[in-house]
């Protein structure tokens, strides 16, 4: 445990080798830093690319072999917008590169980034994202940026339900799940000012939330598959019908169950699968019934692993999200993406323009739906996006018009 109630320990991602059709990651010490085997994961083409079409309950389909840290900060007197407290929360985190402070001894290399629903911050050590943004050069490049992937609230591990609490845990929302990253750049990493903060799919919307609550100490916003406005509509309904099949599954037992209710976590999952996947890929890769129905067997098999409680209520996180009425406040620069193919934000719902218009500083991109291009998960696929992100980090920084909080 770190004096500034931080532990800390040290890794290298490993490299992996192939046995019969799985990619097996060696452990390995680097230094005084222990490597801890990834998940094993299945490496077969069709299996990583349907992981990638849908952001939700997945652990990263490949870790790359980048130097990273984890830690946890642990924070003390939580209340939530609800009313209810938690004595302690603990706050996960993975970090590439080194912290530079400038002359009055702040960090002035942050960046931030953040993950979608279900998922964790290593979710970004896909080389889809990793292998394109930290490399010599690159717009996250390691050797001068500090990297922060929180797991969120409620995800990875951060303190979430399946802890212990179960059904009686907090019920949080995306204002108290920024309110804690907060907290933990500020009080655990020692962080007041962050370069650029990129978000995808929730953690697209919390950069919004960012904008707005926290003005200013992102210098730079980079919001990647969401919308500004509330989360309504058919976006809502399929997140309700996910949290209804849990819930009307018997074996959930008002969440007190000791054997997960698979009925309810099958249809969720399902739906996480439909929710996030690129119609055009999908009939291109699998054109027939059998090899549609192995893929959907093989991603599957990844996605039922979700804990039933923990999805109800990273589900409902964003039941009262709406940033729409405080766009104005976002005064810096902003970089935000959404893909044509997004069945969870189709642009025909029109929000872009007139959002954009009340951003002084803002920047939206349509990505094109293609064969190539990864439905809502095109969000992690850094290849369409890069060269945007570094014209973003480009521009210079508005001095911000408070102190940042």
């Amino acid at each position: 445990m770190l004096s500034n109630g931080r532990s800390e320990t040290c890794h290298v991602g490993a490299f992996a080798q192939l046995n019969k059709g799985f990619l097996v990651p060696r452990q390995a010490s680097v230094g005084n830093c222990l490597t801890r085997p990834a998940r094993l994961v299945a490496s077969l083409p069709m299996i990583r690319l349907l992981l990638a079409l849908f952001a939700f309950a997945v652990t990263p389909a490949l870790a790359a072999p980048w130097p990273t840290s984890e830690g946890n900060v642990e924070l003390r007197d939580v209340r939530f917008g609800s009313g209810e407290t938690l004595p302690m929360v603990r706050m996960h985190y993975t970090t590439l590169g080194t912290p530079h402070r400038d002359a009055r001894g702040q960090i002035d290399n942050a960046v931030m980034v953040l993950h979608g629903t279900g998922g964790s911050g290593k979710n970004f050590l896909v080389p889809q994202f990793a292998d394109e943004l930290y490399g010599p050069g690159a717009p996250f490049d390691i050797t001068t940026t500090y990297v922060i992937l929180p797991d969120n609230f409620g995800h990875g591990g951060s303190t979430k339900p399946s802890d212990g609490l179960k059904a009686a845990f907090p019920h949080y929302d995306y204002d108290d799940m920024v309110m804690l990253q907060h907290r933990m750049l500020v009080e655990g990493l020692g962080v007041t000012r962050l370069r650029l903060i990129l978000g995808t799919s929730m953690g697209c919307m919390h950069a919004f939330v960012w904008g707005e609550t926290y003005p200013g100490f992102a210098e730079r916003l980079a919001p990647f598959a969401c919308n500004p406005v509330a989360l309504a509509g058919r976006n809502r309904m399929w997140r309700k019908m996910a949290i209804d099949a849990i819930k009307a599954d018997p074996a959930w037992q008002g969440g007190t169950y000791t054997t997960p209710p698979a009925a309810g976590i099958r249809t969720a999952a399902d739906l996480l699968i439909l929710a996030g996947i690129n119609p055009i890929a999908a009939q291109t890769l699998w054109p027939t019934r059998a090899a549609t129905e192995a893929a959907l067997d093989q991603a599957f098999d990844r996605a039922s692993r979700l804990d039933a409680n923990d999805a109800i209520y990273y589900l409902d996180a964003s039941r009262n999200y709406d940033p729409s009425a405080l766009l104005e406040r976002i005064t810096v620069p902003v970089l935000w993406i959404n893909s044509a193919d997004d069945f969870i934000n189709p642009p025909d719902l029109g929000f872009a323009e007139p959002a954009t218009k009340r951003m002084p500083r803002a920047r939206f991109i349509l990505i094109p739906a293609s064969a190539d291009t990864k439905g809502h998960g095109t969000h992690t696929w850094a290849k369409f996006w890069k060269a945007d992100l570094a014209r973003l980090l480009a521009e210079p920084a508005l001095p911000p018009t408070a102190p940042a909080r």
